[in-house]
């Protein structure tokens, strides 16, 4: 919008609720609802921890890079394109802020082969518009899209 306002990405209609619990924070565990999440959680080497588990940075990474993948592919598919062989990765980086806190960076790297550079862009522009990884962090974290 060029009136400087917020666009109002929240859902008319909720479709879907995940439900997970954590267990112990970031030396524990999580499960989800319907018990196909059940991981242990811990904290990475960087942040003082063992590794001996799973962290939080990795499964937002998980979350967000399948999450905009799909999008992807649904923007590609409404303009007749098979993404087959297209990729999403996602690297999230966590460190503190400056209000004492923490806070997060995304870097997604979009695999579009068989594109040429020009619409891949258009595509993966188009994603992040629909994407609600997207949706939810525009203007909260610092994302960067590189395709590749």
């Amino acid at each position: 919008m060029t009136d400087g306002s917020a666009v109002d990405t929240r859902p008319t209609k909720i479709m879907f609720v995940a439900e997970a619990t954590a267990h112990g924070g970031r030396e524990g565990y999580v499960t989800s609802q319907d018990g196909q999440l059940d991981l242990k959680v811990a904290m990475p080497p960087q942040l003082g921890g063992d590794g001996n588990g799973t962290n939080p940075e990795q499964l937002f990474a998980a979350g967000d890079s399948s999450c905009f993948h799909n999008a992807l592919i649904l923007v590609g598919n409404r303009e007749g394109y098979d993404l087959t062989g297209s990729t999403v990765s996602a690297k999230v980086g966590i460190g503190p802020n400056t209000q004492r806190g923490y806070g997060l960076a995304v870097a997604l790297s979009v695999s579009l082969p068989v594109l040429d550079s020009d619409l891949a862009t258009k595509l993966v522009d188009a994603a992040h518009e629909v994407c609600p990884y997207s949706n939810a962090t525009r203007g909260n974290i610092d994302v960067t899209i590189l395709l590749g």
